[in-house]
């Protein structure tokens, strides 16, 4: 900041809180750290709500009593809710000055969660940058084609119109009719029937068979609506960034990797899906299913839920693993390293017994090993009832997890509904 005093003086509802520029410049608090980087007087009030030059005051038009308690946050590290104080609204006051939910201490967390589970409203800072984003598609609109920008809410959001909803469900129907062709291909009277056309066609593409016109058709239609999201897409490097374009590219090269070979080969495809390589990359195609998430809101719920939760699926690894090696030599010593000749063979070594342990601990009990002593078995209990304990203790964080991004992607589908029904009124 190259303007006004040394000393800045931020108030805030009418409470006054004075800092040196250089402390400024690196407050943990992300809206007043930007006032060290404004070079004018408008760029402060794009941060702030006023700014007296003489006095070198910034106002802000927030809470004073939740600020307060944003302070002592700043100087102690540990931040709680305000008594009295509605759990949102602090939550709103968080964001304005650039925290998240992390920040909060454990049982304000946990109270945050019930309170937006509750009223189904989530005022999270993704929510916050998704409304920036809308805001800068509105100002951005001029400045691109309407028929572009068209064309992308289209394809890219199914709620936005008729025609992006018939669009969804195209999709959708395509994506279902290759699944149950592929999964159609492994049954036994199929293989007969295809073997039989292709001794018939030696020398023919199979696209002869029904199923390979089918397919032809799938991978055209997918191949087509991948190649138009890539055009009307505002960046290039990050639509070939997103996993599930990625995923798209994956499922699709594989059929354009058989027809290159028949073209350079003259072997009929069905001959070359006999190769372990094309077999594996065909069955890449089982990633379409993934697709669905774009049209449904429980996968993409799903995804984010195990892409936040991310920490606590280690730790549940982490948990796994070291059971599953105490239990696993603690077996294979019990049921064969203490009676070599007449032990049990199904424990001779320890991965064979982490592998019992594995099955045990989640319960599903194959019966294809069991121990047969008396030590071994009640291991056995104790390793079963290891991985129920065990398998609960993230569960609830996993929940309450999964919950908060239900209702923040219901309420900002919901939103987004809104903002183009208002822009189409108008």
């Amino acid at each position: 900041m190259k303007f006004g005093k040394s000393v800045c003086i931020i108030n805030v509802g009418g409470t006054k809180y004075a800092f040196p520029k250089d402390v400024i410049k690196d407050f943990p608090l992300r809206r007043v750290s930007r006032l060290h980087s404004c070079a004018s007087e408008r760029e402060v009030l794009e941060v702030c709500d006023d700014y007296d030059r003489e006095r070198n005051e910034f106002f802000f038009d927030r809470h004073s009593e939740a600020f307060g308690f944003i302070m002592l946050y700043v100087k102690y590290g540990k931040l709680r809710f305000v008594p009295h104080m509605c759990e949102l609204s602090f939550y709103n006051e968080m964001i304005y000055w650039g925290l998240e939910s992390s920040h909060l201490e454990f049982c304000c967390q946990r109270r945050l969660d019930d309170r937006m589970s509750d009223s189904y409203t989530h005022f999270t800072e993704e929510h916050h940058e998704t409304v920036k984003e809308i805001r800068t598609d509105e100002s951005n609109g001029k400045r691109d084609s309407q028929w572009l920008e068209r064309m992308r809410r289209t394809f890219e959001e199914p709620t936005s119109s008729l025609a992006a909803q018939i669009l969804a469900s195209v999709s959708v129907i395509f994506v279902i009719v290759s699944m149950v062709i592929l999964c159609a291909s492994t049954l036994p009277d199929w293989k007969t029937a295809e073997s039989n056309i292709v001794e018939e066609h030696r020398y023919t593409d199979s696209l002869e068979h029904p199923s390979g016109i089918i397919e032809a058709v799938c991978i055209g239609w997918f191949t087509a609506e991948c190649i138009v999201r890539f055009i009307v897409s505002r960046d290039k490097c990050e639509f070939v960034r997103r996993p599930l374009n990625i995923i798209d590219l994956l499922a699709i090269t594989p059929y354009y990797i058989s027809v290159t070979m028949t073209v350079l080969t003259g072997e009929n495809s069905q001959l070359q899906r006999a190769g372990v390589t094309l077999r594996v990359l065909r069955m890449m195609r089982i990633f379409w299913v993934i697709k669905l998430a774009r049209h449904f809101l429980g996968l993409q719920t799903l995804g984010l839920t195990l892409r936040r939760c991310y920490r606590e699926m280690v730790m549940l690894l982490v948990f796994i693993c070291v059971a599953m090696a105490i239990f696993g030599a603690l077996a294979q010593l019990l049921e064969h390293g203490l009676d070599l000749e007449s032990g049990n063979e199904e424990y001779a070594s320890i991965p064979a017994a982490c592998w019992w342990v594995i099955i045990s601990m989640t319960t599903v009990g194959y019966g294809d090993m069991y121990p047969i002593t008396v030590p071994g078995r009640v291991l056995g209990g104790l390793c079963v009832v290891s991985g129920i304990v065990l398998l609960a203790l993230p569960i609830t964080f996993i929940y309450h997890s999964f919950v908060q991004c239900y209702h923040e992607l219901k309420f900002r589908s919901a939103r987004y509904t809104r903002s183009l029904s208002a822009e189409f009124l108008n």
